[in-house]
């Protein structure tokens, strides 16, 4: 996994006054399309996350190519990113080896803490493949979008993906991440059918959303990104709420 930050950003934003709300907001969208671009490079995928900390997954890509990245970003923006890389058992822990790269290095609006980049490796883990699972809402536009308010169906789509982050994150150690629409996307470890059907089952009982997923595996993000891509539109034609593209094991 890893971790992107906006070096001294809070400071920048307020001198030498505070800025026009609008001009950060576009700096930040221009940024994060730098960002994903340059995962997608690698196979990788990038989530916005909060724009000025931004999070990463690049399995099989060495670290290293990240001090490309802040070449790019130095050159382009009045602004300049650190990054941490971890690696680990779960997604969870690599997330946060790579948050503590960037933390050890300095606090994020300290203006002696630049372009920070280095790995961390917890407990001798070594890059493998990756899961994704790619969750979206059961009829949202027949339930949602062409019912109600765009505010109410944009509270209820993230309510939804708020608990699922939770339990996805506490119980599975899994990463997820919202990606627009009424869509989230997971990093996780392996996880059998009945562990994503309690998860289901919870956010359907705390918010009355019903989620349904694809999971896809693979060596890169991608790889297992487009397999889960696929295997949600099989639960969408065919009404089954978790399906994978490959050979699920209860155990």
């Amino acid at each position: 996994m890893v971790a992107l930050q906006i070096d001294d950003y809070g400071p920048w934003t307020t001198t030498p006054e505070p800025r026009r709300e609008t001009d950060l907001q576009a700096l930040q969208s221009r940024l994060f399309a730098t960002v994903a671009d340059f995962f997608a490079r690698f196979d990788g995928y990038a989530f916005a996350d909060r724009y000025d900390n931004m999070v990463g997954v690049a399995n099989g890509a060495d670290p290293a190519v990240f001090e490309r990245l802040q070449t790019q970003v130095a050159n382009q923006y009045p602004v300049t990113v650190s990054v941490g890389v971890g690696t680990a058992g779960t997604p969870r822990t690599a997330l946060e080896a790579a948050n503590g790269v960037l933390q050890q290095a300095g606090s994020a609006q300290d203006a002696d803490r630049t372009e920070v980049h280095d790995h961390r490796v917890v407990d001798d883990a070594t890059t493998g493949t990756v899961t994704i699972a790619h969750f979206d809402v059961v009829d949202a536009t027949g339930t949602l979008t062409d019912r109600v308010s765009s505010a109410e169906a944009g509270h209820t789509i993230r309510r939804a993906v708020l608990e699922l982050r939770e339990q996805m994150w506490e119980r599975h150690g899994a990463v997820t991440q919202f990606v627009g629409g009424d869509n989230a996307i997971a990093v996780c470890p392996s996880l059998t059918p009945s562990k994503l059907d309690a998860v289901n089952d919870h956010v359907r009982e705390t918010t009355g959303v019903e989620l349904q997923v694809g999971i896809g595996r693979g060596p890169t993000a991608h790889a297992a990104g487009d397999d889960a891509k696929h295997a949600l539109e099989h639960c969408r034609e065919t009404g089954e709420r978790i399906h994978a593209a490959f050979s699920l094991v209860e155990r």
